[in-house]
């Protein structure tokens, strides 16, 4: 097993760079579960540690998948999974943070994952009918229990931080933040910073977008999740494709991918910070790893955010149902 360099999330030690394992499961077209599990064990291999999963990924599919690989070496893992979905995908969204659904949600994540703790849980979104403090009681009970180790939150508000870690130490914010989406920059990541709370980058290369990859949605299966998302459809995908032109250029020169460099200008963000990309496949996972180590100057990381200049990205994160959780 290779050693990576590692960073901080509150008072949790990780690798630099952890794993999202959504896309396994979830999202981004059809499972092939052989092909993930190797992934994943070589991603251990490769001394990557923090795996991120979710109960609603693939209606716990991906918690039990995650749990099969981790079978064996789970001291070596340091196993992330969130809550907060009741509802199934395709059905209306339904946000529970109260203390039953807390528990009844972790004991579930539990026997999908095989394990008897979990390393860092997550309130996936914020309730916006449960008091915050109810949530996070309800996970601080399950701390004293050693049923898990560390808490987390997803997708949420600089208050709503504020008033969760006045109930229980909050490790990690877990938020999209990229070169096309920064909205966390303003408020959110500077109280993270006062509190000593880690930023988990979720979909650092815009859900691959950034790689270079994707020439036209045509290219992502039918099932793809990404095919109804704004930035993906209405004329925006061409517009946004202007972006990933400019960083191919800048990454042909240092002799690295687009998705390298994207990927690189996040780790830049602070030792705080530690994105945790997505992918099935070992090529991919390699080539992820070795943006951890690439070292970019004030001069490059400039010039990549004149490439992918944040006022210029074409359409929303989300349609506005789902937009009404973010930042919550």
């Amino acid at each position: 097993m290779t050693t990576l360099p590692t960073r901080r999330l509150g008072e949790l030690t990780v690798s630099g760079q952890g794993l999202g394992c959504m896309g396994m499961s979830h999202g981004y077209g059809s499972a092939d579960d052989r092909t993930s599990i190797d992934t994943l064990h070589h991603a251990l291999d490769l001394g990557v540690t923090l795996w991120d999963t979710s109960d609603f990924y693939g209606a716990g599919h991906n918690e039990e998948l995650v749990g099969r690989a981790v079978a064996g070496r789970r001291d070596e893992v340091v196993l992330a999974t969130k809550f907060g979905f009741a509802n199934k995908l395709g059905e209306a969204t339904l946000i529970r943070g109260d203390a039953a659904w807390v528990r009844q949600a972790c004991e579930a994540s539990l026997r999908r994952l095989g394990t008897d703790h979990i390393d860092l849980y997550y309130q996936h979104r914020v309730d916006p009918r449960v008091p915050i403090e109810e949530t996070v009681g309800a996970m601080a009970e399950l701390v004293a229990e050693g049923k898990v180790r560390h808490l987390g939150l997803s997708e949420a508000g600089a208050a709503t931080l504020r008033r969760a870690h006045a109930v229980h130490p909050i490790s990690a914010l877990q938020s999209e933040w990229s070169l096309w989406t920064r909205d966390i920059e303003e408020e959110i990541a500077p109280v993270c910073r006062e509190l000593g709370i880690g930023i988990v980058p979720f979909s650092p290369l815009g859900r691959g977008f950034l790689t270079g990859r994707y020439a036209s949605v045509d290219a992502m299966e039918e099932t793809d999740s990404r095919r109804n998302m704004p930035r993906f459809a209405d004329g925006n995908f061409d517009r946004n494709l202007a972006i990933v032109q400019r960083l191919t250029e800048l990454a042909a020169q240092r002799g690295v991918t687009a998705g390298q460099l994207a990927l690189a200008w996040v780790q830049h963000r602070g030792e705080d910070v530690v994105p945790i990309p997505g992918t099935r496949r070992r090529t991919y996972l390699e080539e992820n790893v070795e943006a951890l180590t690439l070292s970019l100057t004030g001069e490059e990381l400039a010039a990549i955010e004149a490439a992918a200049p944040r006022d210029q990205v074409a359409g929303a994160r989300y349609d506005e149902g789902n937009l009404s959780y973010v930042n919550g």
